[in-house]
């Protein structure tokens, strides 16, 4: 068994939750970042959701025209709501 493969870890260590990035920078504050922020804390409480997924708040992302700015997985929503941050944590 190889432990230098760089995949071998991700293998056997799967995430059990999804990494959500919400930006906290100023223009994402005034466009409701922290209303949306615990708009899905709330939301992901329960269940399904419920352990599901991590969020974090980040710093400016510098993308301040298409506030607020969220990460899920790979994919960036922009301009983006709750409902929107859902649709995209359930395609992950």
């Amino acid at each position: 068994m190889r432990f230098d493969d760089a995949g071998y870890f991700s293998r056997i260590m799967k995430h059990s939750r999804k990494l959500i990035f919400i930006c906290t920078g100023s223009d994402c504050k005034k466009a409701g970042a922290k209303k949306l922020y615990k708009e899905l804390k709330e939301i992901t409480a329960q269940a399904p959701h419920r352990g599901s997924c991590k969020f974090i708040k980040t710093k400016c992302m510098d993308m301040c025209k298409t506030a607020p700015n969220v990460i899920v997985g790979d994919h960036f929503c922009k301009k983006t709501t709750a409902e929107k941050v859902l649709m995209e944590i359930k395609k992950s």
